[in-house]
């Protein structure tokens, strides 16, 4: 009995973790090249891994696609501090909402298919942790004297909901980096 505990406490092996981060880049690429119903075997394949490693980390599809939307959340999220430890903050705050054009994107494809199941607990346990990303951010710029002393997280969020209609629709990606820069030129200080 000790061992069944051993075993189910210890770490993953790196090739393990290696083997899930390469199927998570390749599944990224499949279903936004192909939709979120592409065949899983493309997604092995592209990893350059067999789909019983695959089917090892992710016995479904709404497992992979979770773990898509889990992994672009957690990037999205570290980029804030990432950014703000190599670069200036207003600079940092123009990369991460870049960045979050490209987590947009990445959503448009899964979104639909995570309504059911795991979705919604996904979708709840994410917004707080992008709310916290764009918090630090905003701070951090406005400590900083680059932006004006008035932004806020909710004119932020108001922006963003509006760069972000229409983001199912051909050419949004290219017009949501346009508004960016048009946000980014009114956000700095006076």
């Amino acid at each position: 009995m000790v061992d069944a505990e051993q075993n189910s406490l210890r770490k993953p092996r790196a090739d393990s973790l290696r083997n899930r981060e390469q199927l998570l880049a390749a599944a990224k690429a499949v279903f936004t090249e192909a939709g979120a119903e592409a065949p899983l075997e493309e997604i092995a394949r592209r990893a350059g891994l067999g789909v019983g490693t695959l089917y090892r980390h992710f016995p479904t599809r709404d497992a992979v696609l979770t773990a898509v939307y889990q992994r672009e959340v957690e990037q999205l999220c570290a980029a804030a501090d990432d950014l703000l430890a190599s670069r200036p903050a207003f600079v940092a705050l123009e990369a991460w909402l870049n960045l979050l054009v490209d987590y947009m994107a990445t959503k448009r494809v899964v979104a639909p298919a995570l309504r059911a199941g795991a979705g919604p607990q996904v979708y709840a346990a994410s917004g707080p942790a992008i709310t916290g990303a764009l918090q630090r951010l905003i701070a951090a710029a406005r400590a900083s004297g680059a932006v004006r002393e008035d932004l806020t997280i909710d004119d932020l969020n108001r922006l963003m909901i509006g760069f972000s209609h229409g983001y199912d629709q051909p050419g949004w990606e290219a017009s949501a980096r346009r508004l960016i820069k048009i946000i980014v030129a009114g956000m700095g200080a006076a």
